[in-house]
């Protein structure tokens, strides 16, 4: 969290830059998931394929950016076995996780199904925190989680449970995803507190990507490839990757890892944004309602940050 030392100004300052890129993080990725159904469905791109190269290029990109800028801490993250440790760690088991459980699950099911079961994510993590610092969560945390899960259940499903039906499997890979998104939250903290978020973020998607392309052959591709292809997974790469999870990452290192959490709560806010502009789908009252209990979530946490700044 932001120190209590820094002049307000400044911590204010940062405050909004942290609840900016946080949000911007959560609206890329929910068009990405969109994009990637939009894939699955259409085009008939397999999950392990889309995130095999979308790690492979994502890191790639990052990883040019982060060596080629001044006073680049690239390397130096290699200099420490420990640290080293935790980054091949979070590259394998927090963005690989991440993103292959979240794109299968959209795979079995739907991308909005998807975004509710991995968003019991934040709800981990703040659970997480509560015990491991040995404290129950301020009442605004509650509120604020009550909100966001409310806002997105009420989003994706308008208030009926009968609507979220979906497969055994679907049902595991949802919850997986939700484990892994809390995981992949919390494990890197440490390490964005010496090396910089494009650099951790750099590594880990393309450590990442290598490793996956043991399981999941890159250049074995199944699907039709024309211009709706490449400009879904374009944006699934650039926006949906390596934007996003820099946007997300720094902002944890500004915010802190509950707080960026569950400001991402706002992803299936833009997916149904997207659905409704690009799919033509209605727009309720329900789908009202769910937003303006996701709006009602930022506000609680702005106000949460400033009490415990």
């Amino acid at each position: 969290m932001i120190s209590a030392s820094l002049p307000s100004g400044i911590a204010s300052k940062k405050s909004i830059k942290g609840f900016a890129m946080a949000l911007a993080a959560a609206v890329f990725w929910g068009v990405s998931g969109t994009c990637a159904q939009y894939l699955f469905e259409q085009k008939g791109i397999n999950p392990a394929w889309l995130v095999c190269w979308r790690l492979l290029l994502a890191g790639i990109i990052l990883m040019t950016f982060t060596i080629t800028r001044k006073n680049s801490d690239a390397f130096k993250i290699w200099k420490n076995p420990k640290d080293a440790l935790k980054l091949l760690f979070f590259s394998i088991f927090g963005m690989v996780a991440v993103q292959y459980t979240y794109f299968y699950s959209i795979n079995l099911s739907n991308a909005a199904t998807a975004t509710v079961l991995q968003y019991i994510g934040p709800l981990i993590v703040v659970a997480f925190y509560a015990i491991h610092h040995r404290r129950w969560p301020i009442l605004v945390e509650y509120a604020s989680l009550a909100f966001a899960l409310t806002g997105t259940f009420l989003l994706v499903t308008h208030g009926s449970f009968q609507q979220l039906v979906i497969s055994e499997k679907a049902l595991f890979w949802g919850i997986l995803s939700a484990f892994s998104l809390a995981f992949y939250t919390i494990q890197p903290v440490r390490l964005l507190r010496k090396y910089s978020a494009a650099t951790v973020t750099g590594w880990g998607m393309l450590i990442g990507g290598i490793a996956f392309s043991f399981i999941s052959k890159p250049w074995d591709f199944h699907g039709t490839w024309d211009a709706g292809t490449w400009t879904a997974f374009a944006y699934i790469v650039l926006f949906g990757s390596v934007i996003a999870f820099y946007f997300f990452l720094t902002s944890v290192t500004i915010v802190g890892a509950q707080t960026a959490s569950l400001l991402c709560s706002v992803e299936p806010l833009s997916a149904a944004a997207v659905a409704v502009i690009w799919l033509n789908v209605s727009f309720g009252a329900m789908d009202w309602l769910g937003t303006l209990f996701i709006l009602i979530t930022i506000f609680l946490l702005t106000l949460g940050t400033k009490q415990k700044s």
